[in-house]
């Protein structure tokens, strides 16, 4: 019977220290991916270490929220809801692509830009691109109907065939 009592003891001695091993295997892991400011800092104590993981966690966290609200404001989708300006109802205005419409007119290319008022769409880029195709700016308009804002733009195509965006047009 004192043969039990030994060798039971005996086990949840080495139970227990295979469970104190595991954990300071897995404090050692959490400690390894925590940045530590030099190799020359002393060695911290387990709670210590725990304490700077929990911290470390903590600012990830906070640094992607901030990094989550900033794509989200840059994509133009901020949490705040947008009211259309000149509805007297209340309603949203939703958020919708930029439509572009390029109509040619012998020499002369008139291109529409449609977009809501919340849109972020640069408008000087697709004056950069006419530039680039070796259109001249005759003249440009924006007109505001309801929640759609309207950009129109004007220009004078000086050869017989030309390219717009890689598509060519002869005429």
């Amino acid at each position: 019977m004192e043969h039990n009592l030994s060798s039971s003891r005996t086990d949840r001695k080495l139970i227990e220290r295979n469970r104190r091993n595991q954990m300071k295997e897995l404090y050692s892991q959490l400690n390894s991916l925590v940045p530590h400011q030099s190799s020359r800092e002393p060695v911290l104590s387990v709670p210590d270490q725990l304490d700077e993981a929990a911290s470390y966690i903590k600012r990830l966290q906070t640094n992607l929220e901030k990094l989550k609200e900033k794509k989200d404001s840059l994509m133009g989708m901020e949490k705040a809801d947008y009211t259309s300006k000149n509805s007297g109802s209340g309603t949203t205005a939703c958020l919708r692509s930029p439509q572009i419409k390029v109509i040619e007119m012998g020499s002369t290319l008139e291109v529409v830009l449609m977009n809501g008022l919340d849109s972020r769409f640069m408008f000087n880029e697709i004056i950069r691109v006419l530039h680039e195709e070796g259109a001249e700016i005759i003249n440009a308009s924006l007109s505001v109907v309801e929640d759609t804002v309207f950009h129109t733009i004007h220009s004078k195509v000086g050869d017989s065939a030309h390219s717009i965006n890689g598509v060519t047009a002869k005429r």
